[in-house]
């Protein structure tokens, strides 16, 4: 006997038996006497749903056996199974809109089909097809679209081998050399006929709709990029929502959202150099401040600035007052930073003279060429740390 899904894939609940239980390696699994959750195969991916309440985890093919492996062991004996409805109408738009792509691609535009993909969000067609543009994009949905709304049946049937083998009308990259039994065929009236295992609507209508997404070039081909049915509104729905929020954030309209963001970025690009330049004159500034003063170890404290605005106005002030020591601090989120600066005198006690600093601010840090650098949680015990730095780098 065929399994459930295959003889009603529209069935959504199923009272069975099971009839084998296994572990393997901790995970659960179960055979049924019949089922209505697919097994994954054919680029399409396994159903889910629960056995007596139990979610399914994953559905697989093992020899002639389909394994519901189970979140937790299964029960003996009779049993209700439940079908993920959601997620299994989804693929089945999206099996059956890749059939209607794959032939219409094929036999419209003489760009067959090379392997397909399935994801989560997305799916895709290899065809053999370099170099697609937008225009040959637009004219493939409309095609695909045409045939949607002819609601053309989308029928199961069953060959024998040597039937399969003598039809000439079947797209098919063939069956497998261990293949028992009759040959299954998923045709769309009047578009195709191909070999199939998975899960399909009834008619095109019910596929709602085909949206090309994008291409990529791969292996000589283009990969074309879709989605069909409740996934392709759900993402306009998604796009809309995102649309509304950028016209609020923009103030433009959808058909110059691009062009408010472009000079949104360049006048954030053009602020961005405004405050490096700013920032160039302020450490240099601050260096020759420091450098001016009488003490042999200066300090200076910012607030929220961080580590590379310290270690500048450091670097500096070595070049301007070699023989000085500095303790620079700054603000930064709800920490801190520092550095040190140590006189070329004393450079070889810089890295002791650092992690003592480090540990006193409860922080870490490292450095290296006269300067070190540091983060903390907080500067509460500065003072005591400036201290430290003038006891052990001062002369």
């Amino acid at each position: 006997m065929k399994p459930a899904f295959e003889r009603d894939p529209y069935l959504k609940e199923l009272r069975t038996v099971v009839r084998r239980r296994g572990d393997d390696a901790g995970r659960h699994w179960a055979t049924l006497e019949d089922t209505i959750l697919y097994p994954a195969g054919g680029g399409q991916p396994a159903d889910r749903g629960t056995v007596a309440g139990i979610p399914v985890l994953d559905v697989v093919r093992t020899g002639t056996e389909i394994r519901h492996v189970t979140d937790g062991p299964p029960p003996d004996g009779e049993v209700v199974v439940l079908l993920d409805w959601a997620r299994r109408f989804d693929h089945m738009q999206q099996h059956t809109a890749q059939h209607l792509l794959t032939a219409v691609a094929a036999d419209r535009f003489g760009w067959p089909t090379t392997a397909f993909h399935l994801g989560d969000e997305v799916c895709d067609v290899e065809l053999d097809a370099p170099g697609l543009d937008e225009t040959h994009l637009a004219a493939l949905e409309e095609a695909v679209a045409a045939e949607v709304r002819a609601a053309r049946a989308v029928r199961v049937e069953y060959l024998t081998v040597e039937a399969y083998a003598a039809a000439e009308d079947v797209r098919s990259r063939g069956i497998p050399d261990n293949h028992a039994g009759d040959v299954r065929l998923v045709g769309i009236d009047g578009i195709d006929r191909n070999t199939c295992g998975g899960t399909h609507v009834r008619c095109t209508a019910e596929i709602e709709l085909v949206t090309l997404l994008g291409t990529e070039a791969i292996r000589g081909g283009t990969r074309v990029f879709f989605v069909a049915g409740g996934r392709a509104r759900r993402r306009m729905a998604a796009h809309e929502a995102r649309n509304a929020e950028l016209r609020s954030l923009l103030g433009a309209p959808d058909a110059e959202l691009a062009t408010a963001l472009a000079a949104r970025l360049e006048a954030e690009r053009a602020l961005e150099r405004r405050l490096r330049a700013a920032d160039e004159e302020l450490t240099e500034a601050t260096a020759r401040l420091l450098a001016a003063e009488a003490a042999t170890v200066v300090e200076a404290h910012f607030v929220e600035r961080g580590v590379p605005f310290l270690q500048l106005i450091g670097q500096r002030l070595r070049s301007h007052a070699p023989g000085k020591a500095a303790f620079l601090t700054a603000t930064a989120g709800a920490g801190g930073v520092f550095v040190l600066v140590a006189p070329s005198a004393a450079a070889g006690e810089l890295a002791a003279v650092g992690a003592a600093v480090a540990e006193l601010l409860g922080g870490r840090g490292g450095g290296a060429h006269g300067v070190f650098q540091g983060k903390t949680g907080s500067l509460a015990r500065r003072a005591e740390a400036l201290a430290l730095v003038r006891e052990r780098l001062g002369s």
